[in-house]
C-alpha cells in the first residue's frame, strides 16, 4: 500500500547491488511512494550488481560514482540535480566494505592499508558525500540523510573485526555533521542500526548464519528484514519524521534491548 510519503521528494540512493540489497528495497519502496530519484554506486559494484533492472523498474538514471571521490561526488549531486530538476530531499548512504573480513584476517591482526580503505569507503565516503552536499547547497531545508550501520559499533562482535571500529565512526560523523546541517540548513542526518540481513555483503561474513539464528531467537519481533528496514528508512526520508536528527536508530525487533530470551534458555537447557 503506497501513501505518497515522497511524493515530489527527489532523492540520491547509494549502494543497491541486487534485489537482497537494503538499497535496492529502500529504492522501490521510495518509488512506491512517488519519490523521483538517482542510483549511484562505484563502477565496479556496478559490474558485479543487477542495477540495470532496479533503475528500469523505477524509471530512474545510474550516476557511476566512486564515493572516495570528491570529484565524483561533485558529479554526482551536480548531475543528479540536472536530472531531477531541484535540490535533493533525502540521501541514502548504503555503503560498507571491509578487505580485512573478506580476506578473513584477524582483528588482532588486522592489515592496515585494508583497514584504511575499509575507513574510507564505509566512513569518511559519509563525510564527503555530507561535505560536498554542504558546500553546493545541495539538500533541500528539511531535507534527510540516512546511512545503515550495525550494533558491532557499540557492543562486540568478534567476527564483525575492523567494521565495528568503522561503524562506530560513521555514527559519530552523523551526530557531528547532523549538528552543523542542521543549524545551518535544517537538514537532518541519522543512522539506522538494522538487523542482521541476508544481504551479499552480510552473507560474506564468517559465521553469519548461526549469528542471524541467534538473533533472530533473542529479538521478541525476530530479525527485521531488509524491506522491513526500507520502510523505516522511507519515514525517515518523509516529513513525519522533520524533528528527528542525530539519532542511531535501532530497527531490530528489539534485540538491542533484550539481555536473554527464553528461547535461547531453552536451548541451553536452562529453566526460565
Amino acid at each position: 500500500m503506497s501513501y505518497n510519503l515522497l511524493k515530489g521528494k527527489r532523492g540520491i540512493i547509494s549502494g543497491a547491488l541486487d534485489e537482497n540489497s537494503i538499497a535496492w528495497k529502500v529504492a522501490e519502496k521510495a518509488h512506491e511512494e512517488g519519490a523521483t530519484f538517482v542510483l549511484t554506486n562505484a563502477p565496479i559494484a556496478m559490474r558485479m550488481g543487477e542495477i540495470n533492472k532496479l533503475a528500469e523498474k523505477t524509471g530512474s538514471q545510474i550516476i557511476p560514482a566512486d564515493a572516495t571521490s570528491v570529484e565524483d561526488l561533485t558529479k554526482l549531486f551536480t548531475d543528479s540535480q540536472e536530472i531531477l530538476g531541484g535540490k535533493i530531499d533525502f540521501v541514502l548512504h548504503s555503503i560498507g566494505m571491509s578487505v580485512n573480513i573478506r580476506k578473513k584476517i584477524p582483528y588482532t591482526e588486522l592489515n592496515y592499508e585494508f583497514y584504511q580503505k575499509g575507513i574510507d569507503v564505509s566512513a569518511l565516503s559519509f563525510h564527503k558525500m555530507l561535505s560536498v552536499a554542504h558546500k553546493m547547497d545541495a539538500i533541500s531545508e528539511w531535507g534527510s540523510v540516512v546511512a545503515l550501520t550495525y550494533m558491532a559499533a557499540q557492543r562486540t562482535y568478534p567476527f564483525y573485526t575492523d567494521m565495528a571500529d568503522i561503524k562506530a565512526m560513521l555514527e559519530s560523523i552523523a551526530r557531528s555533521f547532523g549538528y552543523h546541517y542542521g543549524t545551518q540548513k535544517k537538514v537532518r542526518i541519522n543512522t539506522v542500526s538494522q538487523s542482521p540481513t541476508k544481504t551479499t555483503a552480510g552473507n560474506g561474513i564468517k559465521g553469519f548464519g548461526d549469528f542471524f539464528d541467534y538473533a533472530d531467537s533473542i529479538a521478541p519481533l525476530g530479525n527485521a528484514s531488509a524491506e522491513d528496514c526500507a520502510n523505516y528508512c522511507i519515514t525517515l526520508f518523509s516529513d513525519l519524521t522533520r524533528m528527528v536528527t542525530m539519532q542511531n536508530l535501532f530497527h531490530d525487533g528489539g534485540y538491542s534491548t533484550t539481555g536473554v530470551s527464553m528461547g535461547i534458555l531453552d536451548k541451553m537447557g536452562i529453566e526460565g
